[in-house]
């Protein structure tokens, strides 16, 4: 097991009928901007609830709603003009994991002295400083709420970008499984599939001897796959939303990832998918993550095919299991409706294989386990035939 610190700073508030305690969460004197996205929370009764909290509280706030999925840098930056105009001290996201990041980059922007705070996704700066955060989460799949990552987009220059900092991790958040009864299908779907991806890229890298890791993130892929189905049948199902929104917490609160091997490779070229095409953040990931594990076959196979024989019952030698990982992986995301071959969503490969790689190219990109993940590489992995 490799050396590691962790530091988990989120008060993590889960059940149904937990947004009344919103108001009870924020510190009394602080003004507050809540974000949103598009006004679903208006609609499922979320906005309501929060609203009656504050209000029990005497909290002042003002609002900020039309914070896009894959969340752009343009966007953002109005909201920190109007934060800094209003003298907001704290953030508190309603919404999925697009407005948490956002959220996250506006509590981070309002402090930057630089010119340009596009500078901490780009590594040019570090976070020294941001307004605290605290969120209401609607939608299980980013881990947002219990991590300090968060992923942005740039119109101007067609980028999506990450950045991290333990400064902007959330200091509550609220998960109230019931508000997920009403979630399209797509978004579901969605959320299951970046859950697994999570997961995989801190699983299926080389063996470090790390077996509570491992089986813990076995135990999610094993609840997803299961519960998967079920709530596509039952959607208002509570136990079942209940374990999905807790298994994309555990996904990405950094829990599995101490000690481990991590990859990531997957989520850089599927950033590069998104940026160039919009596909959803899940679309891309289903697209990548069978073909990246083809082509590192032979550095992932072990674990792959403890990923196989755990979850799918997987027999043969390490090669023959390994194959059924990848198969079985493809077939699950495919058979809950997310198809896995660029075609599906009217994209060329040999287009996004040469406009990906050759972005990797002029940034000197390399990325995986093993830094191999190159141009070449990039190309070689788009262009990976039908599963």
């Amino acid at each position: 097991m490799n050396n590691f610190e962790l530091y988990t700073p989120t008060r993590y508030v889960f059940g149904s009928g937990s947004i009344s305690r919103v108001g009870s969460l924020i510190p009394s004197g602080v003004r507050v901007l809540m974000t949103y996205g598009g006004g679903s929370i208006r609609n499922n009764g979320v906005y309501d609830q929060v609203v009656a909290s504050l209000s029990a509280r005497g909290i002042e706030y003002s609002e900020f709603g039309g914070i896009e999925p894959n969340p752009k840098y343009e966007t953002c930056m109005k909201a920190v003009e109007k934060a800094r105009a209003e003298n907001a001290g704290f953030i508190l996201s309603v919404g999925g994991g697009s407005v948490l990041d956002a959220s996250k980059f506006i509590a981070a922007a309002l402090c930057y002295d630089g010119a340009d705070p596009w500078d901490f996704l780009t590594g040019r700066a570090v976070v020294k400083k941001a307004i605290p955060v605290g969120d209401v989460i609607t939608l299980p799949a980013t881990g947002s709420e219990m991590n300090g990552n968060a992923v942005i987009s740039r119109i101007s220059t067609s980028e999506k970008l990450a950045f991290s900092s333990e400064l902007i991790c959330p200091v509550f958040s609220v998960v109230d499984p019931t508000v997920t009864f009403g979630l399209p299908r797509r978004q579901t779907v969605n959320g299951i599939v970046d859950t697994y991806v999570h997961v995989m890229e801190q699983f299926a890298t080389r063996e470090v001897n790390t077996p509570a890791q491992d089986l813990s993130a076995i135990a999610i892929i094993r609840t997803l796959v299961a519960e998967a189905p079920k709530v596509l049948a039952h959607p208002n199902d509570y136990n079942v939303r209940a374990n999905l929104f807790w298994c994309a917490t555990l996904g990405l609160n950094t829990w599995i990832a101490q000690g481990v091997v991590q990859d990531w490779s997957t989520h850089a070229v599927g950033h590069e998918l998104t940026a160039f095409y919009g596909i959803d953040h899940a679309m891309s990931l289903a697209i990548v993550l069978p073909r990246l594990w083809k082509h590192k076959f032979e550095s992932k196979k072990v674990k792959l095919a403890v990923l196989a024989r755990e979850v799918w019952g997987a027999a043969g030698d390490d090669s023959a299991a390994a194959e059924t990982a990848i198969s079985e992986t493809a077939a699950f995301f495919n058979s809950i409706g997310m198809p896995t071959e660029l075609s599906a969503y009217g994209i060329d490969a040999r287009e996004a294989s040469d406009k990906i790689s050759n972005r990797f190219r002029e940034r000197g990109a390399s990325c995986g386990e093993d830094g191999d993940i190159d141009a070449d590489a990039v190309r070689e992995i788009l262009l990976t035939p039908p599963l």
